[in-house]
């Protein structure tokens, strides 16, 4: 376990078992440099534990990155909870998994995630008061909305580097998964003229996107294959490999998803190739953003929705970062964070040797 730890730069790891609920859970605290720690919490049928906590130390770091490059004073950290998503999240496992949350005692603040609703989070509020995405004055709600925004508007920063223009007007965007996120993407990329080919395991969501946004639907094992000027990854990490990579069709990969890339070897290959990849936690931020938004007691749509257009520049300086250092994209803002965190460690350090 300590060799884990190590290996994601994580602070802790902390389990929860309850056999009268049912609940299973993991919270990795990757970081809190900047800060206390904050993420969203996954439900997900994890095939086992092992999977779940490959998972939540992967995540947890993104949050870190995510939360460093945002100009989020907060640390990192992801809960996951081992759970059958065929069946009903119950009341019972919820209240649970928040008394869990408030065991942690404020190091971490959690969320909507995958399978994670605004009222599931509203019932772990009954026994925690470290939460967020919460309806009412001052809250932000479920951070989905925002968070499609921010990578629409990161999408753009891509799209000028790439087809020297930031209008997606003709252009063919293949979006894999029409979730909170996703569907709300390709609301955005419609509305500013996009072609949309989309795939998800719901077809009540595919359904909708051909009505509504005249999209074109494909088999989720196809959509990897199409050809297309945009790939927007929406769904669960881990989609492109570095065979993927060899062989995927678009001049430009980014969205709602974490993780996308299996390893560096993908990331490399993709950077050979020409194709310009934008790091998920670097397009992807809106909904942390609106989460300390929310922590800090001023959240408001208009300032939520101000803070996601910036997603624009902060994609724009990761890609300009990496020009500067000769680096692959995932590379560079890997780097471009670590440094935040390096600088603040510095700055912590003096001051106690200050005082």
């Amino acid at each position: 376990m300590f060799e884990k730890l190590r290996e994601y730069n994580a602070e802790e790891i902390h389990f929860r078992n309850c056999s009268e609920t049912g609940l299973k859970a993991i919270v990795a605290i990757n970081s809190t440099v900047l800060g206390p720690s904050t993420g969203g919490t996954r439900v997900w049928n994890y095939s086992s534990e092992d999977e779940a906590l490959y998972d939540v130390l992967r995540l947890s770091r993104g949050m870190t990155f995510k939360n460093a490059v945002s100009n989020v004073p907060m640390g990192g950290a992801k809960g996951v909870i081992i759970w059958d998503t065929n069946k009903p999240k119950t009341r019972e496992m919820l209240l649970a998994y928040g008394k869990f949350v408030e065991d942690l005692n404020g190091k971490f603040t959690t969320g909507e995630d995958v399978n994670m609703s605004e009222e599931d989070v509203e019932i772990m509020g009954e026994v925690t008061k470290y939460i967020a995405g919460t309806k009412g004055d001052g809250k932000g709600g479920d951070p989905s909305p925002f968070t499609a925004r921010g990578v629409f508007r990161g999408l753009q920063a891509g799209a000028k580097e790439v087809f020297g223009t930031d209008s997606f007007n003709g252009k063919t965007v293949a979006v894999q998964g029409l979730g909170k996120v996703g569907y709300e993407l390709c609301r955005w990329l419609y509305n500013d003229g996009a072609k949309l080919i989309v795939t998800d395991i719901n077809e009540k969501n595919v359904n909708r996107a051909i009505e509504e946004f005249n999209a074109k639907a494909v088999n989720p094992e196809e959509i990897l294959k199409i050809e297309c000027d945009v790939f927007a990854p929406c769904a669960m990490g881990a989609v492109i490999s570095e065979d993927i990579a060899n062989s995927i069709n678009c001049s430009l990969i980014g969205g709602g998803a974490n993780n996308v890339l299996v390893d560096q070897y993908a990331g490399e290959k993709l950077h050979n190739r020409g194709i310009l990849y934008i790091p998920d936690y670097v397009i992807n931020a809106g909904g942390v953003i609106s989460v300390y938004l929310e922590i800090q007691r001023i959240h408001t749509v208009a300032l939520a929705n101000e803070k996601m257009d910036g997603i624009y520049d902060n994609v724009a300086n990761i890609l300009k970062f990496a020009k500067q250092e000769n680096l692959p994209t995932y590379l560079a803002s890997d780097k471009y964070a670590m440094k935040i965190i390096e600088d603040k460690k510095k700055s912590d350090k003096k001051q106690s040797i200050t005082f």
